[in-house]
């Protein structure tokens, strides 16, 4: 029987190439984000593909389409909490509180709905466990300029993993994180063109293929139960991010 998983934010990005890595894996992969089309356009008409269009800000649609997806498979093996977004470089005054409320919401409240859902499932299922995954950032460990609804969000996200991983050792239930730098998506479009610095200035920063960061998360998502990943950083080899600032 194939193992289960599902992947927030799987319409683009990190989530949509994560997510084909996992269909050519063997994995039936549920398919979560806001846009249908757009998660239809990730499956591509994958028979282990399940598009589950919902909100991860929404306790009741996130909890249904979870609870269907385990009805359906028998039982969830693995979450990818990948859903997430940015905002504009600014100071922390010029960052609007709706901007912090909204980026919160998602990254961080969405995160921890679907890692309760998640974790439900998981505890009551039989045979008991499974393994949560979230997207963080080398922006839990130093910020970049401008950044500090991002960089709170991702600080909270390396909480929420530690935490998630303790409640989970009764249960069989296996937390980790996949801390990113510079994968080329259309969100880090901008870092082939400049980006701001430390020090002001504007600069080019070295960029990665996504596919890297897929391998990565099917890698951890594959280890036995017996072990655990607990933090990787997955990261372009040159970009500022070791010595940053």
């Amino acid at each position: 029987m194939s193992k289960t998983i599902i992947i927030t934010g799987a319409g683009s990005g990190v989530g949509r190439v994560t997510a084909q890595a996992f269909l050519e894996a063997g994995w039936r992969v549920g398919l979560v984000g806001r846009r249908a089309a757009a998660l239809e356009e990730t499956a591509a008409g994958h028979v282990n593909a399940r598009v589950m269009a919902c909100d991860v800000t929404s306790e009741a649609q996130v909890d249904a389409a979870f609870a269907a997806a385990s009805a359906e498979w028998g039982r969830l093996d693995a979450l990818f909490n990948n859903a997430g977004v940015s905002l504009k470089g600014a100071p922390i005054d010029e960052i609007s509180v709706d901007d912090w409320r909204n980026l919160m919401d998602i990254n961080l409240n969405g995160s921890f709905i679907c890692a309760r859902a998640a974790f439900g499932l998981m505890r009551r299922q039989d045979p008991q466990g499974g393994r949560i995954i979230n997207n963080g950032s080398v922006s839990a460990y130093v910020p970049r300029w401008g950044s500090a609804a991002y960089t709170a969000s991702k600080h909270a996200i390396t909480g929420l993993t530690r935490t998630i991983s303790l409640d989970g050792r009764p249960f069989n239930i296996a937390c980790g994180q996949i801390d990113i730098g510079n994968a080329l998506t259309e969100m880090a479009r901008t870092m082939t063109t400049g980006m701001p610095q430390a020090d002001g200035s504007i600069a080019i920063e070295p960029v990665m293929d996504v596919s890297n960061v897929a391998r990565s998360v099917v890698h951890m998502a594959e280890l036995p139960s017996e072990a655990n990943v607990q933090f990787m950083t997955v990261m372009a080899t040159n970009m500022p991010f070791i010595g940053r600032g």
